[in-house]
Formats: C-alpha cells, structure tokens, sequence
C-alpha cells in the first residue's frame, strides 16, 4: 500500500539514491540476530577532560521542558501505536546492524517532532508510520557510511509503504522541526568515557560492558519517562545496571564530579521497572550477540569488577 500526502510540491533529493543495490542486507531471520556493536580498541588512550566538560553543559540545552513530556504522557494514554512503531524502529536497525547510535538518533528525532507545538496532539495511522520511516532514516544517514534507500529501509511487514518523495518531504517536516540541529549530545557520546574511569579492567571486560550497555540505551529508547534524563545520566545508570553496581557504590564517584546522583538513581528505578517490559520485546535479545537470555545479561552482574573505589 503507498501512502503520499500534500506536505510540499517541490521536488527534494535528500541525499538518498533509490537503487535496490543501495540495501546493506537482506530480510533474513539470521540478520536480525546481530548489531554492528563497539569494540575496546575504540576506547581513546586519553580522554579530553575539558570536552566532556563542555558536553555535559551542552546536554542539558537540549532536554525537552518537563510540561511537555507530562503532556506528551497524558495524550499517549494508550501507548501501543507508538510502542508497534518504536519496535518496528529498533528491529529495521538491527536487521540493517547499524550503530547503536542510529537506534538513539532515530528514536530521539521521532520524540522531538512527537513533543514540538506541531504535533502536541494524538498521532496514531499511517502519519505515525511515516514518521517512524523518516526519523529512521535521517538518523542512517547522520551515522551511517552506507545508507539503504527509502524504499529498502521500509522492512518487516510495516503496516504502509511510502513513496520516496513522501518520506523526503516528512524529512524535511523533521529537519525544520528539529531546527536543522540532527547532531545531537547522545548517551554514547559519555559511553567509552564512564567506562574508562572504571578501574582494572581488561579489554574483554570493557568490550562487555560497552557491548551490553548499548544494548540496554537502546531499549530504554522505548520508555517515553526516559526522554526526561540527560543523557550522561542514562549512560551512567546503564553502565552500573551492567556492571550490577548500585546507585550508592563508589562507582558512580568515578564517572564525573558532575553526575546528579538522584537523577542517576531515578534513572536506574526506570530501567528496573521496565526490565521485564524489555525482556518481553526480544530487542535485547535479538540485539545480544548468541542470543543469550535477557535476565542473564543485564541481572548476573558483572564477575570482574573489582570492589574499591575508583
């Protein structure tokens, strides 16, 4: 089924060849079992103190007013139109294995346009979906060195297909909603940084707590309370969820003389509370590497942290 609306007359190429060629992957069931995930040989030898400074001001420039997420929640009563479609998200991402960032990038866009005055109003339908398609795929092209094209990226069954120039011209709608401002501060920007500043870890050690921390930034893109922490604050629950440390540890002592220790605790309550929620989804799962069970993942801890401080 193909969808157009009357957004613009104009034509528009942004960017996006459409060539079957231009695909990264098949819709196999074996493709969706991977993510293109980080490795520890992308941990910087040394980390510019002063730029994470600078980000960790910058960050909070970006947060969305807190009258609007509370807005936002009161007209999302009925929240399973926008979870189908932040699924539908996650699993094109993993069946393309692009990078955890593209995940964020893309859920963060839809959020944005989902909060701005334009559509502070229920969105369910074929206006949802086409969204979905064009926050995705400005997200592969901001990440992405190769980028499938508009009509290859709609995988998966979704309820509608759109014409290239729909999603172009809902590309645009995105881009003058977002103020031109696609590069954002994401939890990955803090990522290899927090880690780093644990102590005695080996690179085996750092490559599983990257791995499955992105992992669970990921699935927390789908809880709508989470658009209320900046996102140096998700990383650091995320990486002391892995590590199975607790809010009051040292651990967090180490990451930055900065962090908010409540917000670090609400944001970790969060990831508690909707644990099983993410288990039941099989993002997690079909994003692990040997699909290893959720709750073994993210519940058994982490053997090689060390107790003291950092």
């Amino acid at each position: 089924m193909s969808v157009s609306t009357d957004v613009s007359s104009t034509p528009i190429n942004l960017y996006c060849n459409e060539t079957p060629g231009d695909a990264l992957c098949s819709n196999n069931d074996d493709d969706i079992s991977e993510i293109n995930s980080m490795s520890s040989t992308d941990f910087p030898a040394d980390i510019d103190e002063s730029y994470i400074d600078n980000i960790l001001l910058s960050e909070l420039h970006q947060m969305p007013a807190t009258e609007l997420i509370t807005q936002f929640l009161e007209i999302s009563e009925d929240g399973s139109a926008h979870q189908d479609v932040l699924n539908w998200m996650l699993k094109v991402h993993a069946s393309y294995r692009f990078r955890p960032e593209t995940a964020y990038l893309s859920v963060n866009y839809f959020h944005c346009f989902m909060l701005s005055p334009r559509p502070l109003q229920p969105v369910k339908g074929w206006p949802l979906q086409l969204l979905a398609v064009a926050c995705l795929s400005l997200a592969a092209k901001m990440e992405e060195t190769r980028v499938p094209a508009l009509l290859d990226i709609q995988l998966l069954e979704p309820r509608f297909l759109f014409k290239p120039s729909t999603v172009q011209r809902m590309e645009l709608l995105v881009m003058s909603c977002l103020k031109w401002r696609l590069h954002i501060i994401t939890p990955f920007s803090f990522l290899h940084y927090f880690i780093a500043k644990l102590p005695h870890l080996s690179p085996r050690s750092k490559d599983f707590i990257l791995t499955h921390s992105s992992d669970l930034i990921i699935s927390t893109c789908r809880v709508i309370k989470i658009l209320a922490y900046t996102p140096s604050t998700i990383a650091a629950a995320a990486v002391l969820w892995v590590t199975n440390q607790t809010i009051d540890g040292p651990k967090l002592e180490c990451f930055h003389n900065r962090m908010d220790k409540e917000m670090v605790r609400g944001c970790y309550n969060l990831i508690r509370q909707n644990m099983p929620q993410f288990c039941r989804g099989k993002v997690l799962d079909a994003t692990m590497p040997g699909n290893l069970p959720c709750k073994e993942m993210l519940w058994e801890g982490f053997p090689d942290m060390p107790p003291d401080k950092c």
